[in-house]
């Protein structure tokens, strides 16, 4: 699925599709997206939506299982800033089903549409590191008890997987960072892997980046809402920190400085154990391979696309570089210093 891309869809049959499906009449423009083609809709009333037709390649019951989480969340933590999932107009499923002839049969999501300023256009700071590891707890609170089948599908983003990526370094362009993936995957197996199996493990967002949450437009400290949850996977709960960690790293000052705000804001909502404090730089650096190898080889798949791709690529490989350069003991101990773990 994330080697090829999803068929074109027209803003006039995504119109017409909502129409269908929904019973909404409506105005489309396009979205950007990895894998899916999506839309914003406004119908007369000034009512904003989103449109998600999903990749013919996924999974139906993934599909599935993303839009029942979206489902759960509205039901365990109604105060999330979370899209609202709307029903199609017949029957009890969470998505309607697009079929047409020789085309493939896709799936189709409608969303509430979030008002608020993407993360990353908004000045970084320890007040708005705060709000992000504060809302992540309360994320990860809601979706504690939530299960479906499809929630451990196989899925490349997996920090769990990532030493499945090996043959997507060369994709790198420098060779010096080529080498810094090999040795950071060699770390993350040889020093985390082993432990997460004895982890807390649930279902998580896995992709709480910079470009999955919107800041308010006066307050850049205050989270308006979380988007995407495509890459939702059951995985250890620290995972879905550790994801989170890996983007706020900064060019100047310690390394794991502006990722210990985060992660001591989180840890005040919902308290880590020290094994999951143990692990959680190893996973900050996996999940930093995982971004660049995986972006670096679809951007050479899908040129077209390359801009999307790569919108995190930058910011990856400059947190790779700078945590690379701390021995995994410090890491460590300076993690559970500002955690204040023994």
């Amino acid at each position: 699925m994330l080697d090829s891309t999803a068929p074109e869809v027209s803003g006039e049959q995504a119109e017409a599709l909502v129409a269908r499906f929904y019973g909404l009449e409506a105005e489309a423009r396009p979205l950007s997206g990895e894998r899916d083609r999506n839309f914003h809709l406004r119908d007369g009333a000034g009512a904003e939506y989103v449109l998600r037709v999903i990749h013919p390649a996924e999974d139906p019951g993934v599909s599935d299982f993303q839009s029942r989480a979206l489902l759960h969340l509205a039901q365990a933590a109604p105060d999330l800033p979370v899209p609202r999932l709307h029903r199609p107009l017949s029957g009890a499923a969470a998505e309607a089903l697009w079929e047409e002839e020789g085309a493939p049969p896709r799936r189709l999501r409608l969303l509430d549409y979030l008002l608020g300023r993407p993360l990353h256009l908004a000045p970084p700071g320890a007040a708005q590191r705060q709000a992000i590891g504060e809302c992540l707890a309360r994320l990860d609170l809601g979706l504690g008890g939530f299960r479906h089948p499809s929630e451990s599908h196989p899925l490349m983003w997996d920090i769990q997987r990532a030493a499945r990526l090996r043959p997507l370094i060369r994709h790198l362009p420098q060779i010096g960072d080529r080498g810094l993936a090999a040795a950071m995957l060699d770390r993350f197996e040889q020093r985390a892997l082993p432990r997460l199996p004895r982890l807390r493990a649930q279902v998580i967002h896995n992709d709480f980046n910079p470009h999955n949450i919107l800041t308010e437009e006066r307050a850049d400290d205050r989270i308006a809402g979380i988007i995407d949850f495509g890459d939702m996977v059951r995985a250890p709960l620290v995972q879905d920190l550790a994801t989170a960690a890996a983007y706020q790293i900064t060019s100047e000052g310690h390394p794991l400085e502006a990722p210990a705000q985060l992660a001591a804001a989180y840890h005040a909502l919902l308290p880590l154990v020290p094994e999951e404090i143990d692990v959680l730089p190893d996973l900050i650096a996996a999940r930093l391979v995982v971004s660049v190898a995986i972006s670096g080889w679809r951007a050479t798949r899908q040129p077209a696309n390359a801009d999307y791709i790569l919108r995190n690529y930058a910011r990856s490989l400059s947190g790779l570089r700078r945590l690379g350069a701390l021995p995994p003991d410090e890491a460590r101990l300076y993690l559970r210093e500002r955690l204040d773990t023994p």
